[in-house]
């Protein structure tokens, strides 16, 4: 198993997200480190852009002995199939956003053990069509034969910029799985747990210095355990719950509607 984290400093809401402080260390190395103990994450990498820019990305990588790799700024699903080949990874490829620094290792256990325990049933397993755990626990996990085939079929640009819509976009091509919450609740529009605006990182920030000290393994309930002790930290960003990149591309999606995003 390889497990991708996609990352890069640009940002025209919240500049360079990914070296933020969380109680002493970069953003992105709290998440590399909340992945690594997934117990089914497999070798663990980050993927960045070729671009200049990202220079001290790929600087910050390697001081913390993290893998990187570089690839193209725009094309996100060529930048996964070429890290795959890379790495030489033929199996099965997990991706990951870096916008998820509070992601739960057991939920992202959980779906790779749907994808592990059906060896060879599905080419993509998620959480997130449709969604459940609160955002910010995104988890997807493709066979490297479904990659290379979105790789040289997926033509619209949110398909090469999104990497994974090709997948659930096409349901009569692919094999698909969805992992729900097992508590049968729905928090994908009312806990945000993902950084894209200063906002999010207020929240952010507040949740790893409230738990990370007594407990670095923290998880999901610890973390709504705290929002229940702690309303203040929750309306921190609770006015951007729900908002996600599918509002910008409602007309071109065919699975996704108003109600799985809100508009700002």
């Amino acid at each position: 198993m390889l497990t991708l984290i996609q990352a890069r400093r640009g940002s025209s809401r919240l500049p360079d997200k990914v070296s933020l402080d969380l109680v002493g260390q970069p953003l992105l190395v709290r998440q590399v480190e909340r992945v690594q103990q997934a117990s089914r994450a497999g070798r663990v990498a980050v993927i960045t852009t070729d671009e200049a820019s990202d220079d001290p990305l790929a600087a910050l990588c390697e001081q913390h002995g993290i893998e990187v790799f570089r690839g193209s700024a725009l094309d996100l699903l060529d930048r996964h199939y070429q890290a795959a080949l890379h790495f030489g990874e033929t199996e099965a490829v997990v991706k990951i956003p870096s916008d998820c620094p509070l992601i739960d290792p057991a939920i992202i256990d959980k779906v790779l053990g749907v994808y592990e325990d059906t060896k060879g049933q599905y080419d993509f397993v998620s959480n997130l069509h449709p969604a459940t755990y609160p955002d910010g626990n995104d988890v997807e996990v493709m066979t490297f034969a479904a990659l290379e085939t979105a790789w040289r079929e997926a033509q619209r640009p949110l398909e090469r910029e999104h990497t994974t819509p090709f997948f659930w976009e096409n349901p009569d091509r692919f094999r698909l799985a969805n992992v729900t919450w097992e508590t049968g609740l729905d928090y994908s529009m009312s806990h945000r747990f993902t950084i894209d605006y200063p906002a999010d990182y207020d929240f952010i920030k507040a949740v790893y210095e409230a738990l990370y000290p007594a407990n670095p393994r923290f998880g999901m309930d610890d973390m709504l355990t705290l929002l229940k002790q702690r309303p203040d930290i929750y309306a921190l960003n609770a006015d951007l719950a729900g908002v996600n990149w599918y509002r910008n591309h409602l007309g071109e999606l065919k699975t996704v509607d108003a109600a799985n995003t809100k508009q700002l």
